[in-house]
């Protein structure tokens, strides 16, 4: 399952533009930009249908033709625009819909709806469509609301839960056992009944967890995140510490790989810190250092190991790719220019010098594309000032510019440290 999210925001977005609260003030100033929440499954399941979802597709180079079944969770207009229906009519021949939602969804959307089949979302039912499994199951919400439990073709499993604040007993019971890939939990940040806080949020992960539906591997993520919830770096930090994070519009979540960051940073720019701050307290830290008889060495190592907690496995390896292809779970590793230096080792002299990086550039950039785990690679920047005096130096400096451009180009997201100061390129 390819989940693509196409609006990660609550009902007013964040940031609200008539808005002047601190959240809304630091998203605007970090570039973090969300409209109302809305996910695209396989480019085939559009689950909600907001006022922005054609104009957040058409921003991502997102075609919605390919649409054939569309899931609404309730009648609010953040998650039901009657509108869109109007605009899909003016497209030319558009795909005959299953329209999957609430009786009051559907009556709103009925004088639209002409050529689709409609289904009656009712808690407790299960429905096949497209190949889809879809059971709806209860929200906690004033309106006539459902939250959506979709397994895939192919199997995977999604838990769709926005709006809802606390889980009802009879939802979380309804869920067990079902082992989910992905967990999309909204965050909205109101406290009124029908939305979670970053207060009540942990909880409903460890309901579901103390009934099989989040695993050790499930990706949960906060989605429906709204500026009632602290500025969006920190948000990022709160929920990194609960092994979490909150979506952006444009995340791509593929339950057939991991995630993969990575964070970029010159010398003592705080990058492995920063790194460090991003995961949660299960984490495989791979170190890449080739071994070094250096006093000096030795106090920044154990500088490292003071600063991470006790619960981190280490692993001492230049193995990148291999240890990626057999890891599930949070892994660091720091860093890429070390590992480079290992690859490098028995070669600064001689004339294969590229080819071997060319080959170990490959397998890794494979491994990093196939990760089954949730995977933050730091790596220094280097050569934005001086030109290194020698040879090797040089070397160096263009190969680790090569690794960091490839590796960039394939990851999930990518971030920057200056004087410790972290920003989201992408």
């Amino acid at each position: 399952m390819r989940i693509r999210v196409l609006g990660s925001g609550g009902a007013d977005g964040w940031p609200n533009p008539w808005c002047r609260c601190p959240s809304c003030a630091a998203a605007l100033d970090q570039g973090v930009v969300r409209g109302q929440t809305c996910v695209l499954l396989d480019d085939r399941v559009l689950i909600d249908l907001g006022p922005t979802v054609g104009l957040a597709a058409a921003r991502l180079g997102v075609s919605l033709r390919d649409v054939d079944t569309v899931l609404v969770t309730h009648r609010h207009r953040d998650h039901h625009f009657p509108q869109v229906w109007v605009w899909r009519y003016w497209a030319r021949e558009p795909l005959r819909l299953t329209v999957v939602a609430p009786p009051l969804v559907l009556q709103d959307a009925q004088p639209h709806l002409d050529g689709c089949l409609t289904v009656a979302a009712h808690p407790g039912d299960a429905h096949e469509v497209a190949g889809y499994v879809v059971r709806p199951v209860d929200a906690n919400h004033p309106e006539d609301a459902v939250l959506y439990d979709v397994t895939s073709p192919d199997g995977a499993r999604l838990l769709y839960a926005t709006d809802t604040g606390i889980l009802p007993d009879e939802t979380v019971e309804a869920l067990r056992d079902r082992a989910f890939d992905v967990v999309l939990l909204e965050l909205a940040g109101t406290p009124i009944p029908s939305h979670l806080t970053l207060e009540s949020w942990p909880g409903q992960v460890e309901r579901l967890r103390a009934v099989g539906a989040v695993t050790a591997t499930t990706d949960v993520v906060a989605i429906h995140v709204g500026h009632d919830n602290p500025p969006p770096d920190q948000l990022d930090r709160a929920l990194a510490d609960l092994g979490s994070r909150a979506a952006r519009d444009g995340d791509v979540i593929d339950t057939a790989r991991g995630r993969t960051i990575l964070v970029l940073g010159g010398q003592s720019s705080g990058k492995s810190a920063y790194a460090e701050s991003l995961l949660g307290s299960e984490v495989l830290y791979l170190a890449t250092a080739p071994p070094r008889d250096d006093e000096d060495w030795s106090r920044r190592v154990a500088a490292h190991i003071g600063r991470r907690p006790a619960t981190w496995q280490t692993l001492e390896s230049g193995d990148v790719a291999g240890v990626l292809r057999d890891a599930r779970g949070q892994v660091l590793v720091d860093d890429l220019g070390l590992w480079l230096t290992r690859v490098l080792d028995d070669h600064w002299e001689s004339s294969d010098a590229r080819s071997v990086f060319d080959a170990a550039l490959a397998e890794l950039a494979d491994a990093w594309t196939t990760t089954r785990a949730h995977v933050i690679l730091v790596a220094p920047e280097v050569g934005s000032g001086v030109v290194p005096a020698t040879a090797s130096g040089r070397l160096f400096a263009d190969l680790l510019g090569r690794a960091t451009t490839a590796l960039a180009g394939l990851s999930d997201e990518v971030h920057q440290v200056v004087a410790g100061q972290p920003r989201r390129i992408r």
